[in-house]
């Protein structure tokens, strides 16, 4: 019977970790923590659920997943995050889809809790390749991961649950952070500022999730997911002007008086 590997990344989960171990612990032949440094007590709640725990120092998302997928031992992995959680109806599909032996690849549809209740249209479905047998799938990307595989996935029933920010402070803590990351990145690979990605990329960003992904269904938290994500795109577009003003004025742009 083909038998099951969990993996999880972790730092500085030990709130979050529980709540994930828990929901994958009927269906996991072993859970794997690759944790890069966690100064709280992750580690050790990792090791009193059961959980294997290696270490490796962070360097990217997908890097990590790629060195997790390795230390895994058994002949299927489902990668799951600290603060998601598998639910009934997924874990049942999980059994089936490794026990069937159907296809190598498959997505999961991860439905996020925000602001008291889960969204059922803004960020809703996401569909992400989380199950899949070892070696059939790599993961590239600096900062949001993609799946390479060959041929297609098939979609597994269920939601997979995603608590993803502990309040709205955290939300847009973590909103500066990527867009600015994603600046660099784009500096990185050549590409340039553009005024007109500026005053038109944030606006359709927040029609596409209030209006064509309907997020207005979803009421206020809706709307609010939209706004994030203005925000986020213009902030990514602003981040590469600064950074190209840098190459050019130095540290003196902000350095006048």
């Amino acid at each position: 019977m083909a038998e099951l590997s969990v993996l999880i990344l972790t730092k500085n989960e030990e709130k979050n970790l529980p709540r994930a171990i828990e929901s994958v612990k009927d269906i996991a032949s072993e859970i794997v923590v690759l944790d890069s440094g966690s100064t709280d007590a992750t580690v050790n709640v990792a090791k009193s659920l059961g959980a294997k725990v290696f270490y490796h120092p962070w360097d990217g998302y997908s890097n990590q997943l790629n060195r997790g997928v390795q230390v895994c031992s058994k002949d299927w992995i489902f990668v799951l995050d600290a603060d998601e959680e598998v639910s009934e109806e997924l874990r049942d599909s999980i059994r089936e889809a490794i026990s069937s032996n159907k296809a190598e690849v498959f997505m999961v549809c991860r439905q996020t809790y925000y602001l008291g209740g889960f969204l059922r249209h803004a960020w809703y479905p996401e569909w992400r390749v989380r199950l899949f047998k070892k070696g059939a799938v790599s993961f590239e990307g600096e900062l949001h991961e993609s799946a390479v595989f060959k041929g297609k996935a098939s979609k597994l029933r269920g939601n997979l649950y995603h608590y993803s920010y502990k309040n709205l402070f955290d939300q847009y803590e973590k909103t500066i952070k990527y867009a600015k990351i994603m600046a660099e990145i784009n500096y990185r690979k050549g590409k340039k500022f553009r005024i007109y990605n500026l005053l038109f990329n944030p606006v359709w960003s927040f029609f596409k999730v209030f209006l064509f992904q309907m997020g207005f269904l979803d009421g206020l938290r809706g709307f609010a997911v939209a706004i994030s994500a203005f925000i986020y795109t213009f902030l990514k577009y602003i981040f590469l002007l600064e950074l190209e003003m840098k190459e050019k004025h130095g540290e003196k742009l902000w350095n006048r008086r």
